[in-house]
């Protein structure tokens, strides 16, 4: 079965940090940006983060404009796409706004999934299953698995909007399709704070680049769209 299409979606500054080391979040973006993503959220449909992002950020990960909502609905979608995410360990709290959080309409949205770790599955389907569908992926979680499983829940296309480790396994797997780098300007400079990638080996190296398919400025940031796949549309 032919995987969803995968895109990354990261917003940084210049120097590649996805935060700084305060407990307060750094916005990296503006209201341009932020309108932009949550129409590629209404083309999607699944959103994953990582564990260690609902914990940090605690999103909502729904999609902000009634009309796009309204125009997803119109086509037979939910009004929100599936949110999903993984977790090693099982511990997140069932009441966190990725579980808790729906349409101010009162529209349902598509649901929650959770991939976990084969050893702390059990633990999970107790602490989540009331709130999410908890699917067993392996130990580690493989991620072929999880967009194998993804893709018989009908997710053709998948947003990935992080964390760090989330974005790194995708691009050194070599399973991502599209990379959106959302670039601010200023520096964060503090090696305590989180990066946009960890260590590791990537298929995009100084030998076989990535395919820069757009820059657009938005205000004060840029945003460089990044063809990984020949799955890229005109790839």
């Amino acid at each position: 079965m032919t995987r969803p299409y995968v895109v990354l979606s990261c917003a940084t500054s210049i120097d590649g940090y996805i935060d700084d080391a305060s407990e307060t979040r750094l916005r990296l973006s503006n209201e341009a940006d932020f309108d932009r993503v949550d129409e590629v959220r209404a083309g999607c449909d699944a959103i994953l983060v990582g564990a260690g992002t609902i914990r940090a950020d605690d999103p909502k990960l729904l999609i902000r404009s009634p009309a796009r909502r309204r125009a997803r609905m119109s086509r037979g979608l939910p009004s929100h796409p599936l949110k999903v995410t993984l977790t090693a360990t099982g511990d997140l709290d069932p009441s966190a706004r990725f579980f808790t959080a729906g349409d101010p309409d009162g529209t349902d949205g598509a649901g929650q999934v959770v991939y976990t770790a084969t050893d702390a599955a059990a633990r999970a389907r107790a602490r989540l299953g009331a709130v999410a569908t908890v699917v067993e992926a392996g130990d580690p979680i493989d991620l072929p698995t999880v967009l194998a499983d993804l893709a018989t829940r009908g997710v053709a296309r998948l947003l990935v909007e992080g964390g760090g480790a989330v974005h790194t396994q995708f691009l050194t797997e070599d399973l991502a399709d599209e990379l959106h780098l959302v670039v601010a300007p200023f520096f964060v400079g503090d090696p305590r704070a989180p990066r946009f990638v960890g260590p590791g080996t990537f298929p995009h190296d100084p030998t076989h680049p990535a395919r820069l398919a757009e820059t657009t400025q938005l205000g004060d940031v840029v945003l460089l769209r990044y063809a990984l796949s020949p799955r890229y549309p005109g790839a």
